[in-house]
């Protein structure tokens, strides 16, 4: 492991600004120090420096709220951190997601234009993510998690009939509702699985990318 690159401050520590690897959205800036960089890498989870206790301190130790790490990258001057990660829960210890849920400007009308379809699916993919960390009572999705795996399944198969019925019938509204179910059920799958929605793009993406459409597979 070479840290060498790596420019720490006067005080052996070098901000981290933590970013969901799957929506990208900033989670928290915290920070390191060399010991803690290299505890992140070899648990793979985030481990900070507190800069008011004056200690090491991995994060979710206590709480349960892990950041699993997908990549850690720094910038052209070595001197500040980005860690994608897969959060196991809030962020914050308010509860937020992130620590970044105060708003001191917005452009309402860019932030419509920008917001898509896929924004949408990683709010349902958070959603389910802190439904599987929580447990809510009386949750539908706490149900699947608790059922475990071979439910979802059943699910996600019922769901897939129910698509084919409806596209069979020419039913457009039963087709769509249907539709949005399997989504749902595909999502949590996904979830139990701990795939991120990502990496499904990314497999459509990369297949975009050497033909006009999606290849076909068996």
């Amino acid at each position: 492991m070479n840290l060498e690159t790596i420019k720490f401050d006067e005080k052996g520590l070098i901000p981290a600004i933590v970013q969901d690897a799957r929506s990208k959205e900033v989670l928290t800036l915290a920070y390191m120090n060399e010991e803690s960089l290299k505890m992140s890498i070899e648990s793979g989870e985030t481990v900070f420096f507190s800069r008011s206790r004056n200690e090491l301190w991995h994060k979710g130790a206590t709480s349960g709220n892990t950041q699993k790490i997908i990549e850690i990258k720094y910038d052209c001057d070595q001197d500040a951190l980005v860690v994608a990660v897969v959060p196991a829960g809030p962020a914050c210890h308010t509860g937020a997601t992130s620590c970044f849920s105060e708003t001191i400007y917005q452009n309402t009308e860019a932030r419509q234009a920008a917001e898509t379809n896929v924004a949408f699916l990683t709010e349902l993919e958070q959603l389910i993510t802190k439904r599987k960390a929580e447990m809510p009572e009386g949750s539908y999705t706490t149900y699947l998690f608790d059922k475990g795996v071979d439910k979802i399944l059943k699910k996600v198969g019922e769901e897939a009939a129910e698509v084919i019925i409806a596209a069979k019938n020419r039913d457009a509204e039963e087709l769509s509702m249907e539709s949005a179910d399997l989504l749902y059920h595909l999502f949590v799958l996904l979830q139990e699985q701990e795939l991120p929605f990502q990496a499904v793009l990314d497999v459509l993406k990369a297949r975009h990318s050497e033909k006009d459409e999606p290849k076909e597979t068996e």
